[in-house]
């Protein structure tokens, strides 16, 4: 069965079309547009007009494509910037004005369940032992514990994402060490003390993650992500960008989510491993699930 998921986050609005079968996926085309609903949202907590348009366009143009692909199961579903806004429904009306859709506006729990279960299906390998999967978005972060077998067994969200630390502290380009400093402080600060069951393994999901793999590899150990946020230091995001081939946009927010992914793995005293899937998969994976439950 051939399942597409439209996740509008709060850096960017993503499209995943993926084969699904027994409870695995095979992925066949992805989009990503930085649509920033975070960055825009106004002192008064609204969404400017402008941008719900645009957002509303963006997720039309990828529901067309995934149903012109062949996408039988169609799944639009929205994070913490839509969430948060005041007037979030304006732009879950306009989308189902353009697509016939319904937006599933997410709860903090909804992300933590689905970024688990898109993190444990895909890892590659097989796991026994209990996995925590860190998912960092644009405007917050969800950590969540659990078995392969049992689902999750807890999970904490932390209004605080790669958006929200990038715009409030990174002005620079590159960022000047002085930001960064005060990033990393606000960083640590929001996780100091957590207090999570024992874990055995722990994946990091997300955009920045994903992105981190071509600069740090596959294991993000302090070290590692140390490493990193020199590198993303030394030269403007255009250039890194250029190196890299990655959106400049991204390179501009991968200090901030660094630093976000540095603190948690501090806090949980493990190096945390890219994963291969997120929010998207699992979100696909449960469209398969139902339609063949």
């Amino acid at each position: 069965m051939s399942c597409a998921c439209v996740d509008i986050g709060s850096n960017t609005t993503r499209l995943l079309l993926a084969e699904c079968r027994d409870g695995s996926l095979r992925e066949l085309m992805t989009q990503r547009v930085f649509t920033r609903i975070g960055k825009s949202i106004r002192r008064d907590g609204a969404i400017p007009a402008d941008k719900l348009d645009e957002t509303a366009g963006v997720v039309e143009r990828q529901v067309r494509h995934a149903r012109e692909l062949g996408a039988e199961r169609i799944a639009i579903v929205a994070t913490a910037a839509v969430r948060q806004a005041r007037n979030g429904a304006d732009l879950t009306d306009a989308i189902e004005a353009a697509t016939g859709l319904a937006t599933h506006v997410l709860s903090e729990e909804d992300e933590a369940r689905l970024a688990f279960l898109g993190a444990s299906r895909t890892l590659g390998s097989p796991f026994e032992g209990d996995l925590a999967v860190v998912d960092v978005g644009g405007g917050s972060t969800e950590i969540a514990i659990g078995t392969l077998d049992g689902g999750v067994i807890w999970s904490e969200s932390f209004r605080i994402g790669s958006g929200f630390l990038a715009d409030s502290y990174l002005v620079s380009d590159p960022p000047s060490a002085h930001e960064l400093e005060a990033a990393r402080a606000h960083a640590s600060g929001m996780f100091e003390g957590l207090k999570t069951p024992a874990i055995d393994r722990a994946v990091a999901s997300g955009g920045s993650a994903t992105s981190l793999r071509r600069m740090a590899g596959g294991e993000l150990s302090h070290e590692a992500l140390e490493r990193a946020i020199r590198l993303l230091a030394s030269a403007p995001a255009a250039e890194l960008a250029e190196r890299f081939e990655l959106d400049p946009e991204r390179v501009r927010l991968l200090p901030a989510g660094v630093l976000i992914l540095e603190a948690v793995g501090d806090a949980l005293g493990l190096a945390l491993k890219i994963g291969n899937g997120g929010i998207r998969e699992g979100v696909v994976l449960e469209l398969e699930a139902a339609a063949t439950g």
